[in-house]
């Protein structure tokens, strides 16, 4: 289901505490073969694009940690595609003895997500603007992470597309690197196919996760009380969710 429109918050909020932008989100140079040659990117004026050149959010540190993050060494979870931030924003507050980090590929949605996270004043969760593949690849020590949390990725409908998609051969070896030893990857989707597809590939490429376990519903509290928009979307609508999670093993 698409997205509905993010709402700007009526009154600013300071978010360099809660938001670190990547040099790609940020879009200031254009690739070249030639480095020295890189010239500065053009964008229309008011666009996302041109918007995110022009502010100061801080860097993403060369290595992702509790340490370089957070400046302690409670656990660390990351969530691939936060959205909105609504998992975000709850669990930290559920759990404060852990550190969270949500890393989102659309500027406006990360942002939405870190001015969540800033109203609850909660010290133990940071946004990521940028693409994660990348940063588990070359910034995520191996066996460092506790959990890696990935709900309602985009499906890519088309077979062309299926290589978009946010679980897939080359994030799936990397999200086991990253994890320790009895760490957990959560997967929920809505759509059954990418379900399906999750699980033999994971059993292919991945046998250290054993297998996957299923994970239980649970009755929401409150109107805000559920994993992510699309878990509250898909339940109201009474549409299937599935859900499992993996413990890597060894």
């Amino acid at each position: 289901m698409p997205r509905r429109q993010v709402r700007t918050p009526k009154q600013p909020l300071d978010l360099n505490r809660y938001l670190l932008v990547t040099d790609r989100s940020r879009g200031e140079f254009v690739e070249t073969e030639d480095p020295d040659s890189a010239q500065p990117r053009r964008f229309q004026p008011g666009s996302e694009e041109d918007v995110l050149s022009q502010e100061t959010f801080p860097d993403v540190p060369q290595t992702l940690s509790s340490q370089t993050l957070f400046g302690d060494d409670r656990p660390l979870e990351i969530e691939v595609g936060s959205g909105k931030g609504l998992f975000l924003s709850n669990e930290c507050q559920r759990c404060p003895e852990t550190n969270f980090l949500g890393i989102e590929i659309m500027h406006k949605y990360a942002k939405h997500a870190a001015a969540r996270i800033a109203k609850t004043g909660a010290e133990n969760a940071r946004m990521i603007s940028g693409n994660a593949e990348p940063l588990f690849r070359s910034r995520v020590p191996n066996g460092s992470l506790e959990a890696v949390h990935v709900y309602f990725p985009d499906p890519w409908w088309k077979k062309r597309h299926r290589k978009r998609r946010v679980v897939n051969e080359t994030s799936i070896r990397s999200f086991r690197e990253a994890l320790r030893i009895g760490g957990r990857f959560h997967f929920w989707t809505d759509v059954l196919d990418y379900f399906e597809a999750t699980i033999e590939l994971i059993a292919q490429v991945a046998p250290e996760f054993g297998v996957p376990i299923p994970e239980e519903k649970q009755d929401s509290t409150h109107d805000l009380d559920y994993r992510t928009h699309f878990e509250r979307r898909s339940r109201q609508n009474q549409i299937p969710v599935y859900r499992i999670r993996y413990e890597k093993r060894r």
